[in-house]
Formats: C-alpha cells, sequence, structure tokens
C-alpha cells in the first residue's frame, strides 16, 4: 500500500516524509502522479506538514487543462508512495513519530563528546584539571562547522500579456535582496500568444527564506507579475 488514506492525519504524515527530499511524487517534473495524490489529499494540508504543503500548492497553482496534460498515466493511489521502498521507510519513520515523548528514551550523546567528562568527583587539588577540560571541551565546540541547509528552486513567473517587458520584469525580480538569496541563470519560456514568462533559478538557505516570502517579494512588481508558480524545489 502506498499512502494509505489521504485524508487521515496518518497518510499525510507519510505523504509529508515521501516529499521531504522530492519536489514531485515521481520524477523531476509534475506528472499524473501528482495529480492522483492531488485529487485524493483534497485540501491543503496543515502548516506544520511543510513539505506536503508546499507540494500541494505548487500543483494547485496550474488549472485543471495544465494538470491534464501532466505527463505519465493514471495509477491506482496505491501505486504511488513506495518506490524504492519508501512506503516501509516512512511507515518506520511515521511510527517513530508517534511514540509517547514519555515512552522515547533519551538520546545517546555524540561518539565525540563522550570522552570528556565534565562534572566527576573532585576536590581542591582536581579544580585546576577541570578548568582545563572545561576549556578543552570548549575549544572543542567551537571548531564544530555549522551545517547549512541549502535548497534550489527554479520559479516561473508569469507577466500579464504580451506587451509586459520582460527585461525589466528580470530586472525587478533580479532586485530583491534578501539575506541567504542567491539569484542564478534565467530565460524566456514561450507560453502561447506570443507571451513569454521569465524561468529562473535561485539558491536559497531554508532557515532563512522560503517560497512564500519569494512569491510575495515578486508578486510586488504587480505591474509586471501576473503569477508565480513552483517549477522546482530540490534541497542541496
Amino acid at each position: 500500500m502506498g499512502f494509505g488514506d489521504l485524508q487521515s492525519r496518518d497518510g499525510l504524515l507519510l505523504l509529508n516524509n515521501f516529499l521531504a527530499d522530492k519536489s514531485y511524487i515521481e520524477g523531476y517534473r509534475p506528472t499524473q502522479g501528482d495529480v492522483v495524490v492531488f485529487e485524493a489529499v483534497k485540501k491543503a494540508p496543515s502548516a506544520d506538514l511543510e513539505n506536503a504543503l508546499r507540494w500541494y500548492k505548487h500543483i494547485a497553482s496550474f488549472n485543471d487543462a495544465e494538470r491534464k496534460k501532466f505527463e505519465g498515466e493514471r495509477q491506482s493511489i496505491d501505486h504511488y508512495g513506495r518506490q524504492h521502498g519508501q512506503d516501509s521507510q516512512q511507515k518506520h519513520e511515521f511510527k517513530s513519530l508517534s511514540v509517547n515523548p514519555a515512552e522515547r528514551k533519551p538520546a545517546a550523546a555524540a561518539a565525540d563528546d563522550d570522552d570528556v567528562d565534565l562534572f566527576g568527583d573532585e576536590d581542591e587539588e582536581e579544580s585546576e584539571q577541570t578548568k582545563q577540560r572545561l576549556a578543552a571541551y570548549a575549544a572543542k565546540k567551537a571548531n564544530k562547522p555549522v551545517i547549512v541547509a541549502k535548497s534550489t528552486i527554479i520559479l516561473d513567473v508569469k507577466p500579464w500579456d504580451d506587451e509586459t517587458n520582460m527585461e525589466e520584469l528580470e530586472k525587478n525580480v533580479r532586485s530583491i535582496e534578501v539575506d541567504g538569496l542567491l539569484w542564478g541563470a534565467s530565460r524566456f519560456v514561450p507560453l502561447a500568444y506570443g507571451i513569454k514568462k521569465l524561468q529562473i533559478t535561485c539558491v536559497v538557505e531554508d532557515d532563512k527564506v522560503g517560497t512564500d516570502l519569494l512569491e510575495e517579494r515578486i508578486t510586488a512588481f504587480e505591474d509586471h507579475v501576473q503569477s508565480v508558480d513552483i517549477a522546482s524545489f530540490q534541497k542541496i
């Protein structure tokens, strides 16, 4: 079985875990698999299920006609969510989330910290040794590198019509400066009736920049921008 009942909290948790390192249900672009799961979810997940909510809002940004044109063939809802053993892994993760906090055992301390005994029995003669151990421990902590979580996002920025100055639109988008945001490559992609959209890549620090912030700042250029869609979202 795949995600199970996507009207239940359990099913949505499985979907949220599944999308933790994925932009779509299958592959690297929206497919009929996304449509099947989207229709099963029916409404936006709660805000604490951030991966599922991000995916749902992205699929919802396409209208029915656009979703019908997605690649792939529709499968049973049970088909999705179990590729490469993902289903069993998600159930294991969900089980660990469901454990009563009172039943959880304290996490073991990191191996490289276990060898520092900060508070052993001591007398006055050992006080200097304690200070030295504390100093060594503080130095070890200070030298540990801080891992910064980042993601690569591809945005589709749509203008109002074919008379919109796309060069000015791109200039406006790139003028957005936020700590943790770096703009990358871009191109103009034809849509229809002479209208083109701006497809632009950016790298963000996850703790500082979210898709909601990007959408809010870009759509503020209301003379040029009609809407913003998330074409791709990949954790680095």
